[in-house]
């Protein structure tokens, strides 16, 4: 059986200024980082649509016939602002549907959402993903800092695993690579709610990988990126890696 995901964000554009003694130039770039994770995937169950930021702004469904095509969603390193204020909103002054609610609306009723870490996730660098207090906001098994979250672990750290029979970690054995930041969260107090990872102790033990359930649906976070540069190559090339995503997903696509 097909599982179908759909991939919001994990793109973004460089534009940088080159200075050579009198004279400068300048040089634009394209960037993809979830280019792991879909080579992971390859091959699988699991469909894969990649929808890039600046698709995202017109591309992401305003109406929940479009997101009911798929049964898991997730939301990684994409600011709020990116569906709230599509071309129609932000030049034109027009209303739209709003997608945050879409999206809550479309979980409670049975699908499966994911928000993985990075810069623009949660509430990000300088505050400025802005998750915080929205709608999605309101179906995660976490809630947002109202500042910046970020957790930059520059030596490197591999996460205490505190439920090794879950089924999003099934398989997966012996020690994990090492990761190199995570956005800081606070853990709703439901009963519902399982951290299966953490970092460690001596890294402020904060929550890695957790699940929980919305009305009918259920939803996670992971809370370090998906790929560079969160996570080391080493991660991203260790043989749990694919296993590891195809459990979370498997996980958010079943049904109770």
């Amino acid at each position: 059986m097909t599982t179908k995901v759909l991939l919001v964000g994990e793109s973004w554009v460089t534009s940088e200024t080159h200075y050579k003694g009198f004279d400068q130039f300048g040089s634009v770039h394209f960037h993809l980082g979830a280019t792991p994770l879909v080579n992971a995937l390859k091959g699988s169950e699991f469909e894969l649509t990649y929808m890039t930021a600046h698709e995202a702004a017109d591309g992401f469904p305003f109406e929940m016939e479009g997101l009911d095509e798929y049964d898991v969603i997730i939301l990684s390193d994409i600011g709020a602002n990116t569906l709230l204020l599509p071309p129609a909103v932000w030049l034109q002054s027009k209303t739209v549907p709003n997608r945050l609610k879409l999206i809550k609306a479309w979980v409670e009723k049975g699908g499966g959402l994911l928000m993985c870490g990075g810069y623009f996730s949660f509430q990000g660098i300088d505050g400025k993903a802005r998750w915080r207090r929205t709608a999605v906001e309101d179906v995660l098994p976490v809630t947002c800092l109202p500042w910046d979250d970020r957790v930059e672990i520059p030596e490197g750290t591999t996460p205490d695993i505190l439920m090794t029979d879950h089924p999003t970690i099934s398989g997966i054995s012996g020690e994990w690579p090492v990761m190199l930041g995570v956005n800081e969260v606070e853990l709703r107090d439901r009963e519902d709610i399982e951290v299966v990872a953490r970092l460690p102790e001596d890294q402020g033990g904060h929550p890695l990988l957790v699940t929980g359930k919305a009305g009918k649906g259920r939803s996670a976070v992971w809370t370090s990126d998906i790929g560079p540069h969160w996570l080391s190559p080493a991660f991203c090339e260790w043989e749990g890696y694919g296993m590891l995503w195809k459990n979370i997903l498997g996980w958010l696509a079943a049904k109770d």
